[in-house]
């Protein structure tokens, strides 16, 4: 089917949730994808921070067919070897003890928060606390749960009513997280290491160490989401690293597959008994797909790939050049580039225009962006993006700017 027919049948069967760009792709390579009428793009995206390892990379490729001619799915009345393994490679990298494997990052954080609640009635014996407080600006999902605790109103209207009780704090401020904390009637508290669909805001120094240090002194759970963050994406494994401090639940997904869909809640020992089963007692939290051998291929492979190409270095060298070019435009389009913003290979610039119309002619330049926030033009390409590729992108958008798009 030509690219026109593909997308007169996608107006007929699919959901028109949203507004995908009038295109079908349909391969890729690295950094490159073609649409179905074989033009090239160079992708800043990595479909939302996923493809780290980029698009079809070989060695990821093989070991997944080898999995797929092995064993698929057991569901989760077995063990599977590659379940295990991934589970070992979380727990060797992070502060986790235990992981549970789900299919999302909304699941993952669903997990995360049943697992705050249900620790505080079954292991510490006070189930009143059951507030779960997030923060003004962040995403956390589209379930019931995680469009509760997102703090950004437009993704809740015209779902209520939704989870209840969630208190929503200004991100950054320890001082309302203080207040928040000191009735002891929450459970958990979950934020994100940097706000990315809420416009890259990175947490403040201390913040971080903070809401640690107040989680301890109040018994409250501490949960990370590190959908977006996660493996690599920041220049470390973890975003909680560039802090030094540690929470008691970790949610994980996106770039924890490489592409194939799979989620992780990552957590501490003490933390894992508010998911653990009791004896005579029905299993409190499950999943049919989560960790399936297929999936669980992926995350091995993404581990062993990332560190045997020395991605985390590559993405550190390269974040650094990206945050200067992008930093450049700031400097050369005054007022209508305002900042730019981010860590490792998550990185933006926010801008006084339409981001909408900036997207769409870079597009047509042949430049695959993508928006986080109100105003964000976000880059979140391949671990494996060359230097001589974000050279092209930032050239791409610098001319979108000079032209005066979006403004």
């Amino acid at each position: 089917m030509t690219q026109a027919e593909l997308l007169a049948l996608a107006d007929q069967v699919l959901l028109k949730n949203n507004k995908p760009a009038p295109m079908v792709l349909q391969r890729a390579a690295g950094c490159e994808i073609w649409d179905a009428a074989g033009v090239r793009y160079l992708d800043m995206t990595a479909g939302i921070a996923v493809c780290g390892l980029g698009h079809a990379h070989p060695e990821f490729a093989k070991r997944v067919q080898a999995q797929i001619a092995t064993l698929t799915q057991t569901s989760n009345l077995f063990y599977n070897d590659q379940q295990i393994l991934a589970a070992k490679a979380i727990v060797d990298h992070s502060f986790a003890d235990r992981v549970f494997f789900c299919n999302s990052g909304a699941e993952a954080n669903e997990g995360a928060l049943k697992l705050a609640r249900r620790y505080q009635s079954v292991v510490a014996g006070e189930p009143q606390r059951t507030t779960i407080i997030s923060t003004v600006g962040s995403f956390h999902g589209r379930t019931f749960a995680t469009v509760a605790i997102t703090g950004q109103p437009k993704y809740r209207e015209g779902f209520g009513p939704l989870v209840e009780p969630i208190v929503h704090l200004p991100y950054g401020d320890l001082d309302a997280a203080t207040r928040a904390l000191e009735g002891r009637s929450a459970c958990g508290i979950i934020v994100e290491p940097i706000q990315a669909e809420g416009g890259i805001i990175v947490a403040p120094p201390g913040y971080l160490a903070g809401l640690r240090k107040l989680c301890d002194e109040t018994g409250t759970i501490l949960i990370f989401d590190e959908v977006q963050t996660g493996i690599g994406r920041t220049g470390k494994w973890f975003g909680y690293e560039h802090d030094g401090v540690a929470p008691d639940v970790m949610t994980l997904a996106k770039g924890l597959g490489g592409g194939v869909p799979v989620g992780a809640v990552a957590m501490s020992e003490k933390a894992a008994a508010g998911l653990s089963q009791v004896a005579g007692g029905a299993v409190p939290h499950a999943t049919t797909f989560g960790g399936n051998a297929l999936a669980c291929a992926a995350v091995n492979a993404v581990f062993d790939i990332m560190e045997s190409e020395k991605l985390l270095t590559r993405v550190n060298e390269n974040g650094a050049y990206l945050g200067d070019k992008l930093a450049g435009l700031a400097t050369k389009f005054p007022g209508h580039v305002l900042e730019a913003r981010g860590r490792g290979l998550l990185r933006g610039v926010a801008v006084s225009g339409t981001p909408a119309q900036i997207t769409a002619r870079a597009r047509e330049k042949g430049l695959l962006l993508s928006i986080a926030g109100a105003n964000v033009i976000r880059f979140a390409p391949p671990y494996i993006v060359e230097r001589a590729q974000l050279d092209e992108a930032v050239t791409i958008l610098e001319g979108v700017l000079a032209e005066g798009a979006g403004k």
